[in-house]
């Protein structure tokens, strides 16, 4: 009796550890699979504070908590279940749509880059005259394609498991993807807040830092929004790059390769880190070009239109 009771004791104990260590492989994999999406990543978090921009501040929080509401539902309910389903009976789509999703990158940048430079975009009052629901709308209209990227790079990562494995994986990138786009984004524009608070309560240092905190918000959301765009051209680029290279053309990722390795090469130390900028340059380089290309014709289609150009 007492031997079939430790046996099953047993039985339990090695259970627990497979299970243990089932979750150790699905965490591994989603943190490979989420380092993978990074760039896109980046590019997420830089982009959503502008959507609460010239909003009244104690609207800030509850329409981030919205879009991020609106981004969990992009990933659970549309992009999870396709792209699931796309690596189990249509693999071969999975390079092309990532290519797709790339492009649009790509354009998204040269657009933010044309903008700026003719001076075009929505102003703070412009934002403030829009209702929450166009805000949270349109938020979660471009939350759809970075977190589209951001699921089928991850996946594109861990294909090799079986289906119940990317399963749970792109499961937990989901939630932890979600929580900490949106759990930054809420800091970031909660900010200049604190340092009001510490600024009209403080004394001395914490003054100080209350009001340094306010002077630095704005530097901080046009870092962010420099940082987002070149997001946006590296990994457009780069998954152009990895793209044509899969699908037969070889000659531009070997070129960049080779560049790549020239410059890890040339200086002992910190090759590495000259390997991977000359990488990223590149790449950036590409989804510069594939963007202007992009936007030219999207202007000059909206022009035979005679509809107004994009900006």
């Amino acid at each position: 009796m007492s031997a079939g009771l430790f046996g099953l004791l047993d039985d339990v104990a090695a259970l627990a550890r497979l299970a243990a260590a089932s979750i150790d492989d699905v965490g591994a994999a989603a943190a490979k699979a989420t380092a993978k999406a990074s760039g896109v990543v980046i590019d997420d978090t830089a982009v959503t504070p502008q959507y609460v921009r010239g909003l009244a501040a104690a609207r800030e929080v509850p329409i981030i908590k919205r879009i991020a509401k609106g981004s969990l539902r992009n990933k659970l309910l549309i992009i999870l279940p396709l792209s699931l389903l796309l690596s189990e009976f249509l693999p071969w789509l999975l390079t092309p749509i990532l290519m797709l999703g790339g492009t649009y990158l790509c354009y998204e940048a040269a657009h933010k880059i044309h903008g700026a430079l003719v001076g075009h975009g929505p102003s703070d009052g412009e934002q403030t005259q829009r209702s929450e629901d166009e805000i949270v709308s349109s938020a979660v209209r471009t939350d759809l394609i970075l977190s589209a990227e951001i699921m089928v790079l991850s996946l594109n990562e861990v294909a090799d498991e079986g289906f119940w494995s990317r399963l749970a994986i792109l499961l937990v990138v989901a939630f932890a993807i979600t929580a900490v786009v949106y759990g930054v984004v809420a800091l970031i524009v909660k900010m200049d807040d604190a340092g009001l608070a510490l600024a009209a309560r403080g004394q001395g240092a914490v003054a100080a830092l209350g009001r340094g905190l306010v002077r630095a918000m704005p530097v901080v959301l046009s870092v962010l929004s420099v940082v987002g765009t070149a997001a946006m051209m590296w990994v457009g680029g780069h998954i152009l790059l990895v793209g044509v290279d899969e699908l037969g053309w070889h000659g531009p990722y070997e070129l960049v390769h080779h560049l790549e390795e020239a410059a890890h090469d040339a200086v002992h130390g910190v090759g590495a880190v000259l390997g991977w900028l000359t990488n990223t340059a590149a790449s950036a380089l590409v989804g510069l070009l594939v963007g202007v290309v992009v936007l030219g014709v999207v202007m000059l289609v909206q022009r035979l239109r005679g509809a107004p150009a994009a900006h």
